[in-house]
């Protein structure tokens, strides 16, 4: 599929939201403030305009991308038409599948928890791990 060019450039902020990086636009712009994402190696502002060809490292809590933007898009629209807006690079492909495998083999114990383990919990987890 090729990717649509609707603009000739957009804010950084918009795009990750429009290509679902980041569920809401706050969060984008938020990941770009505390500089969980760089353009061509560099820290950005929300606001910074992103054009075609620049390659992106996007950190967004859950995974980190490294990314080659190849279109540009300011709505948010199917997931396969916002997959056409950027390719992946093949190192990052690479360290998110050795990162799945890691985490497939070696779960954290405390992941399946949502809250601060109880009394009895916390004795549970050091029974299992003795």
């Amino acid at each position: 599929m090729k990717a649509e060019t609707n603009t000739e450039a957009v804010r950084i902020d918009k795009w990750l939201w429009a290509t679902r990086f980041f569920k809401t636009r706050t969060l984008a712009a938020d990941a770009v403030e505390r500089g969980k994402v760089r353009v061509n190696g560099d820290a950005v502002k929300p606001a910074r305009t992103l054009k075609s060809g620049e390659t992106l490292l996007i950190d967004n809590g859950a995974t980190l991308w490294e990314v080659v933007v190849v279109g540009l898009t300011d709505t948010r629209r199917a997931a396969s038409i916002a997959q056409a807006m950027y390719q992946e690079t093949e190192a990052s492909v690479k360290k998110r599948e050795a990162l799945a495998e890691n985490r497939r083999y070696f779960s954290e114990p405390t992941a399946a928890l949502r809250v601060r383990p109880t009394k009895r919990d916390r004795r549970l987890l050091d029974k299992s791990g003795n």
